[in-house]
């Protein structure tokens, strides 16, 4: 895709996906296992507060899980147990959300760039990425590798410097409020297709139901959108 000429809008040229809740069933998956966590510890943990883990970093989470259950061990224990059991049931096949592999095929196919921006730990993307494939993105920023996570814009910062991309030619695909306003805060409009919670209305985000019927032209109206707002 050519620059738009001195004076134009910016076009289009990269979208950039929140993975868990997003473009995989994985806060589902999540769930199962911070419930065997959970039972090992003998409790259980409330609604509420998983609701709250939706988005953040294993650490968080894990603080959460600690507070919640009042687990003296330490976290680092916690971690590894979270990770083993999170790396057995992705081995067992991570389920796409409604419409998400038709849409990264779409802006594959469309020569649009591609990031990966995930709280999610390196090692358990690897395993993710045998279902979303090792070759769909150009970029990749997890968890683990930003020393500030979502809802902090690092995240989506660092993933525009690997890109070599301004925030405006960009569009962001998020499910969750930590995530939209990770976004946000990096000066990218977000699609927010709320997953597990609900995500607040807020200036740069447009929302969808589902990701089944989103495709390229779909994508590049919203962009249009979320950039004509900002004028």
């Amino acid at each position: 895709m050519m620059s738009p000429a001195a004076g134009a809008s910016p076009e289009l040229r990269a979208v950039l996906f929140d993975m868990d809740g997003t473009l995989t069933d994985s806060e589902r998956l999540w769930t199962i296992a911070l419930d065997r966590v959970a039972a090992h510890y003998g409790g259980a943990l409330r609604p509420e507060t998983r609701e709250a883990m939706v988005g953040q970093d294993m650490w968080a989470t894990i603080g959460l899980m600690h507070r919640e259950l009042g687990v003296d061990g330490t976290p680092e224990a916690t971690a590894r147990m979270l990770t083993d059991h999170t790396l057995q049931i992705f081995h067992d096949g991570l389920p796409f959300k409604d419409g998400a592999g038709e849409l990264l095929a779409a802006v594959k196919a469309a020569g649009l760039r591609t990031a990966l921006v995930t709280a999610t730990y390196r090692n358990l993307v690897e395993v993710a990425l045998d279902t979303l494939g090792h070759r769909t993105f150009d970029v990749i920023v997890c968890g683990d590798e930003v020393s500030r996570n979502k809802p902090d814009p690092e995240p989506y910062l660092r993933a525009l410097e690997l890109l070599g991309l301004p925030a405006q030619d960009c569009l962001v695909v998020e499910d969750s409020p930590t995530g939209s306003r990770s976004a946000s805060l990096a000066g990218i409009g977000v699609l927010v297709v709320p997953s597990e919670i609900p995500v607040p209305e807020a200036p740069g985000l447009v929302f969808a139901e589902t990701l089944v019927g989103i495709d390229v032209d779909r994508l590049d109206q919203i962009h249009s959108t979320l950039l004509g707002a900002r004028v």
